[in-house]
């Protein structure tokens, strides 16, 4: 038990957005703990895709969820939750403009390519999410347990690796 809650406490960013709303029954909340991961990659299973999305799993520590849907105040609760993310700790990766909802991806690296946490805030006119998964984070495999887990927002993810391509770097001239 003592793992697991030190395990969530890895997930700084949210933690404050997450303990204000916990018990507010408006909110649906998920909680996927270390051990549920590990029980995950037991599985068999045949087809390569899916043993891959099986290792990248292999390597979270966590994934906590807190939505409301239905709700009047979604777009505050955005910005609450955009606002107590620190920047200097997280780096934007993404933000999505999707008819009335918005979405923004933050990662915390321990070291260069090396993810800790991911941060997902989506709010709109009438709904709200906040995610947090952390662990040892590949981009490119969580887009795949997104999209396999059917987790609105992560099966954006794909979209990164793509962009990194296209985006020339800083020592590119033209």
């Amino acid at each position: 038990m003592f793992a697991s809650v030190g395990a969530f406490a890895q997930g700084d960013a949210v933690s404050k957005f997450f303990s204000k709303y916990q018990n507010d029954e408006t909110f649906s909340q998920v909680t996927i703990s270390s051990k549920m991961f590990s029980m995950l990659v037991d599985m068999e299973v045949d087809d390569p895709e899916d043993q891959e999305v099986i290792n990248a799993i292999s390597k979270l520590k966590g994934l906590r969820i807190l939505a409301k849907e239905e709700t009047r105040d979604g777009r505050l609760l955005y910005k609450e939750a955009l606002s107590l993310i620190p920047a200097k700790e997280y780096e934007e990766l993404m933000s999505v403009r999707d008819d009335d909802k918005d979405m923004k991806f933050f990662v915390k690296e321990t070291s260069p390519g090396k993810i800790s946490e991911l941060v997902m805030v989506a709010g709109g006119n009438d709904e709200f999410m906040v995610l947090s998964l952390f662990g040892e984070i590949d981009l490119k495999q969580i887009g795949k347990i997104g999209s396999k887990m059917d987790i609105d927002g992560l099966d954006n993810l794909h979209k990164l690796d793509d962009d990194k391509k296209k985006k020339p770097t800083s020592g590119d001239h033209e």
